[in-house]
């Protein structure tokens, strides 16, 4: 029962619509009430569960995530081929576009609950996320990449692989230090740059690498979330001359970004034409299809990716089936592999793993007592468990490195003791 994802010109009108909408309507529940009346079973037919996603098809510089939703698409389509779940075919709507603008972010969570009805939102992949209060109080499940701090500590929202950006009393995943330190050849007296977007997500990521950093036995020498998170740079020249001179006068032995490829690809450039020989790292250009242009590739050549799932490279037989799903809904065709079909994908898996263990009486309820006593072991992110992924991290990694055009493993895929936060 898949649909086929929705033009601009539609979801656009749809969101119109929606904005004379002030309440949701739920099964069993009177208007502007939470969803989780007893029973509720919103978006459950006797034989569909009823799914939509919220990701950034589109963005001001270009950026795109779109393939989150081919990735949820392949998941669920391999779900309906083996019968659904208990039962039940998965109806899943496609991504609703939100831009990376928050209004809409805001918009397609209120669309999806108030007008489509779905029973849970999954995948949710964007740098902002301000629907996430409005699924929370409709008690809608929601999944999606734990890297904003809305995927730690709620009850109905789940990242995929738990919570990367936790509050305090919570754990840090120490993949990527732990990764640049063996790179290194070891993290004592070895420096780190940390620079991020002036943005929630970046202010995060950089209080959370940069403790993670230090507790690995770097000396972080730079942490600043100060690119603009509007536009990129144009002139990266101030940021190059600062990380430069931060390690006492002179360079760091790594460059961390936790930024997206078109701000890594400006910064990582500026960096190599000032002659920095250091280090360079990023955790989102795991992208075969930024090969296609010569600049982009050269810029990122030589760049270790942190991935926070088994590489494409690897020989898991899960990795395997996970390529199958993707080519079967590319409709036959070998397509680019990219690490947001993986986000849509292993978000989608963790909905269904969750449902499944639910029964066939499938409510809001039902799904969420499932939860809290859910396990899996050797899947893509590793060992999964919850509610331990709503304020933990589930502590394993790769890192790859992009190499005279292709990418190349350089820190094997592997489990790492998370350490508090503080």
């Amino acid at each position: 029962m898949l649909r086929p994802i929705r033009t601009l010109a539609a979801a656009a009108a749809a969101l119109a619509l929606v904005s004379a909408c002030n309440s949701a309507s739920t099964n069993g529940t009177r208007p502007g009430t939470p969803g989780d009346a007893p029973g509720n079973s919103r978006g459950v037919s006797a034989d569909s569960i009823k799914v939509g996603g919220i990701v950034s098809m589109t963005s001001a510089s270009g950026y795109s995530k779109k393939d989150t939703d081919l990735g949820a698409k392949a998941r669920y389509m391999r779900a309906n081929t083996e019968g659904g779940v208990n039962g039940r075919k998965i109806d899943y709507l496609g991504a609703e576009d939100d831009g990376q603008d928050p209004a809409k972010n805001m918009s397609a969570a209120r669309k999806l609950v108030q007008q489509d009805k779905v029973f849970a939102v999954s995948p949710m992949s964007s740098v902002t996320f301000s629907g996430a209060d409005f699924l929370e109080q409709e008690k809608v499940p929601t999944f999606g990449w734990g890297t904003l701090p809305s995927f730690c500590g709620p009850k109905y929202i789940y990242g995929f692989n738990g919570c990367l950006v936790p509050t305090p009393g919570g754990t840090l995943n120490q993949t990527w230090p732990e990764g640049i330190g063996k790179l290194l050849g070891g993290a004592q007296g070895k420096s780190v740059a940390i620079i991020a977007n002036d943005s929630d997500a970046g202010k995060f990521g950089i209080r959370t690498f940069q403790q993670g950093f230090t507790s690995a036995g770097f000396t972080v020498s730079y942490a600043k979330p100060s690119v603009p998170a509007t536009a990129v740079p144009s002139d990266w020249s101030a940021y190059v001359k600062e990380i430069l001179g931060s390690n006492g006068g002179k360079a760091p032995d790594a460059v961390v970004s936790v930024m997206q490829t078109p701000n890594n690809i400006g910064l990582f450039t500026a960096l190599k034409r000032s002659g920095y020989k250091g280090l360079l790292s990023d955790p989102t250009d795991y992208d075969p299809g930024l090969l296609a242009k010569d600049a982009t590739k050269q810029a990122l050549d030589g760049v270790h990716v942190l991935l926070q799932f088994q590489p494409f490279e690897s020989a898991d037989p899960k990795m395997a089936q996970f390529k199958a799903d993707i080519k079967a809904a590319a409709g036959g065709q070998d397509v680019p592999l990219n690490m947001h079909m993986l986000t849509g994908y292993m978000s989608a898996d963790l909905f269904v793993s969750i449902a499944r263990k639910a029964g066939k009486n499938l409510t809001v309820e039902s799904f969420q007592a499932a939860a809290q006593g859910f396990s899996d072991t050797g899947t893509l992110v590793g060992d999964r468990a919850e509610p331990k992924g709503q304020k933990d991290s589930f502590g394993c990694g790769a890192l790859v490195q992009l190499k005279n055009g292709s990418y190349e493993v350089s820190v094997p895929f592997e489990c790492h003791e998370p350490i508090p936060f503080k």
